[in-house]
């Protein structure tokens, strides 16, 4: 695909250690695909490598039409993939406002997302605009991450488990939100252990267990293979 998002046969390690094996996935503008899998599966690691925040001994990554092979993160980043990390990574010591300040960067195509739009998207940061980040609770850092990375301009976002640890209130404004953003056009592929959760924002799913990919298709045909779930995400 010219656009979005291709990953064809990615290898990484840990040192010696393998952790990948030929993960492939795709993600096409304005869609949200989730990749699902218990902890340590290898959700956070695939993130990583297509980042290049750890370095892939195979396989291919494109981001709308670019090799992102042998490219610095940061350049990854200003190509238009946006990531959110799992701790979040939020400014402790500045305010709501200041942290969406500091992730500010042009829009390279379109209407840019400004703290107005954001504040529509996250009804509860306008309510905090001047409160410190470190006297958030959990989900609203949440929301705070994902909005400053949205301050710069991706065209597509990296979610590593967004409803890991939220109230059930803060988990549907969760889901609120990722439906606005996708009507915003924005790609999004999103790291979940909650299926609950990955059925309500995901069209498609990738089941990775083991650095593997051992399921890919619709959520209505991950749905209709029980043998799936039984054997990759029962505990």
């Amino acid at each position: 695909m010219s656009n979005g998002l291709t990953v064809q046969n990615l290898s990484a390690y840990y040192g010696r250690a393998r952790a990948l094996f030929d993960v492939s996935l795709d993600v096409a503008p304005g869609e949200a695909v989730a990749l699902i899998g218990r902890n340590g599966a290898g959700k956070s690691t695939t993130f990583r490598a297509i980042l290049g925040l750890m370095k892939s001994r195979g396989g291919a990554v494109h981001f709308d039409g670019q090799d992102l092979a042998r490219m610095p993160t940061h350049a990854i980043v200003r190509l238009g993939l946006g990531y959110v990390p799992e701790d979040r990574r939020i400014f402790s010591d500045l305010t709501v406002a200041e942290n969406l300040s500091v992730g500010r960067r042009p829009a390279r195509a379109g209407e840019a997302w400004t703290p107005e739009r954001l504040y529509e998207i996250f009804p509860n940061l306008a309510e905090l605009r001047h409160r410190a980040g470190a006297r958030m609770s959990g989900g609203e850092q949440q929301m705070l991450s994902i909005a400053r990375t949205l301050m710069g301009n991706p065209s597509m976002l990296l979610l590593d488990e967004p409803s890991e640890g939220l109230a059930p209130r803060i988990v549907e404004q969760m889901i609120e939100a990722i439906a606005r953003m996708k009507r915003e056009g924005l790609g999004m592929l999103v790291a979940e252990q909650n299926l609950a959760f990955a059925r309500l924002v995901a069209e498609r799913v990738y089941v990775i267990e083991k650095g593997a990919v051992r399921f890919s298709g619709t959520m209505a045909e991950f749905d209709a293979a029980p043998h799936v779930r039984d054997a990759y995400l029962a505990l």
